[in-house]
């Protein structure tokens, strides 16, 4: 199943989740720790993301995250991939640091910025890193304790977080700290992960229609109810409505394959392959093009695939985009 492409909404709350390959430590100490928020405080103002809350765990790590005009992929590649390599340097180890992609959820403001901020901050306490509220009050790798003014963030908005409990700063951390208290006894909260609205039902007009659309499963890169996801993706409407049309109609991998063989009179094992033939390199341009656009695969897919690198599918999309346009060919006649 191919991943979904990230949705890129400025002005919107993002609830960002990083974890370590494997499970493995992310974080060895704390000086991984601070290295990770020095560069985090230098990439925010920057690509001027906002951030109301945060928390780093051994192996993995949240975060809470407004965009601006900057997409949030340019702050986390920056962020993770200078971390990484200097994470490796410092270890004295190779590879891959952190699991796949990190996981980015939209979130619903009104409902949920609240109950996010409550949720990123108390991981610490989940996790038994501190043993009670107080000692979270101060724990200097939660922005728990930067609300609390025990610590010093300055790239960390705590201002607006605060003015959901209150007028005056000091009513407000008051009523922060209790509303925090209240969900140390709700644990884990997987409702907070993502949901809202499923579109497999033929498209998004099928599902507009639908009456039964508050009962649906959602979109695991959404937080929110309906009319939130209605109204989130109206921009992007129509690639979504492409994508599962096809996806209804059962266009696959397969699907793009036999019609890519049939334009260009090629055999399957000739697409795959890494021949620099015109005719093949034309046919495996098309196939990265429509796989990646038409049916939302990843480069990373294609490139394990096929066995080349990111880079290479991304040059072998945009071939296969000239071809498409300039032959005007068509995944669906």
């Amino acid at each position: 199943m191919p991943r979904l492409a990230r949705l890129n909404a400025p002005g919107v709350l993002h609830h960002v989740i990083i974890h370590g390959i494997e499970r493995r430590k992310i974080f060895k100490d704390n000086k991984d720790k601070d290295n990770f928020l020095d560069r985090l405080g230098t990439l925010l103002p920057e690509t001027k993301i906002t951030c109301y809350a945060w928390a780093l765990l051994s192996n993995h790590a949240h975060f809470l995250f407004r965009t601006g005009d900057t997409p949030l992929s340019t702050l986390m590649r920056r962020l993770l991939t200078g971390y990484a390599v200097s994470f490796n340097r410092r270890h004295k180890r190779h590879g891959q640091l952190f699991q796949n992609r990190y996981k980015s959820i939209i979130c619903q403001e009104d409902a949920y910025l609240k109950e996010l901020v409550r949720y990123i901050h108390l991981n610490p306490l989940r996790a038994r890193i501190v043993s009670d509220i107080c000692e979270l009050n101060t724990y200097a790798y939660c922005g728990h304790s930067v609300i609390m003014d025990q610590k010093k963030r300055p790239w960390q908005d705590m201002g607006y977080v605060l003015s959901y409990f209150g007028k005056s700063l000091r009513e407000s951390r008051k009523r922060y700290l209790q509303y925090v208290e209240s969900g140390i006894e709700q644990g884990r909260r997987p409702e907070l992960v993502g949901g809202g609205l499923i579109r497999s039902l033929g498209g998004w007009r099928a599902v507009k229609n639908a009456r039964f659309k508050d009962r649906m499963k959602g979109d695991h890169r959404i937080l929110g109810d309906s009319a939130f996801v209605m109204e989130l993706l109206a921009g992007a409407e129509d690639k979504f409505e492409r994508f599962y049309e096809l996806k209804s109609k059962g266009y696959d991998l397969d699907t793009v394959e036999q019609k890519v063989c049939r334009l260009f009179g090629v055999e399957p094992d000739e697409i795959c392959s890494k021949s620099r033939q015109k005719i093949r390199a034309e046919a495996r341009g098309l196939y990265c093009y429509w796989a990646v656009v038409e049916l939302g695969y990843s480069l990373a897919d294609l490139a394990r695939l096929f066995g080349m690198t990111g880079q290479g599918v991304g040059y072998a999309v945009r071939r296969g985009e000239r071809i498409a346009k300039e032959n005007n060919y068509r995944l669906i006649d």
